[in-house]
C-alpha cells in the first residue's frame, strides 16, 4: 500500500465521495424544483437537453453518452415524450432503433430549463474562480474515467 493510500485509508477521514454523493442530492433537489413548473423531473432534463443538443439521436446513443442504463434512459424518454417534449421516427437506417426529436414544446421549453440549470450552476460556483472551476471539472473527469475504465487484466 502507498504512502498516499495509507494516508486515506483511516475511516474517520474525509472522501470526494461523501462530497459528491452529498452535492448530488442537493443539486437534484435544486434542479427538481427549477424544473418542476415544466412538468419534468430532475431525472429528465438531462434527457432533454441531450436530445436537444443531438437530435436525431437514440436511446441507445443517449444512454451511451449520457452513462445512464437503458432502463432508466427508456423511462425518461417516454415521460418526455408523454408530456409532449420528446417524438420517436422509425430510423430509416435501421429499423430497430428509433430516433428521438425535440417537438415544438421541447423546442419552446429547452431555452426556459437552460436558464434553470444555469441557475443552480451559479450558486454551485458562488466563490470558485474560473480555473479553480476548470480544475475541478478536470479532476471530476479523471475520477469518473477511473470508475468506469475496465480493468486491465493482470498477467
Amino acid at each position: 500500500m502507498s504512502e498516499n493510500e495509507r494516508q486515506h485509508d483511516k475511516g474517520g477521514e474525509e472522501s470526494h465521495g461523501q462530497f459528491i454523493s452529498a452535492i448530488y442530492r442537493h443539486m437534484q433537489v435544486l434542479i427538481s424544483a427549477e424544473v418542476a413548473p415544466f412538468r419534468i423531473g430532475s431525472g429528465q432534463y438531462i434527457f432533454l437537453m441531450a436530445t436537444a443538443f443531438r437530435q436525431p439521436v437514440t436511446q441507445k446513443e443517449l444512454s451511451e453518452t449520457l452513462l445512464i442504463d437503458k432502463t432508466t434512459t427508456a423511462k425518461a424518454i417516454a415521460k418526455l415524450e408523454a408530456e409532449g417534449y420528446v417524438r420517436r421516427e422509425a430510423n430509416p437506417a435501421d429499423n430497430r432503433y428509433q430516433l428521438l426529436y425535440l417537438t415544438d414544446e421541447g423546442r419552446e421549453v429547452v431555452p426556459k430549463v437552460q436558464e434553470a440549470l444555469a441557475r443552480v450552476k451559479n450558486k454551485t460556483r458562488k466563490g470558485i474562480g474560473d480555473e479553480e472551476y476548470d480544475l475541478l471539472l478536470r479532476l471530476l473527469k479523471i475520477v469518473l474515467r477511473n470508475l468506469t475504465e475496465k480493468e486491465e487484466m493482470e498477467g
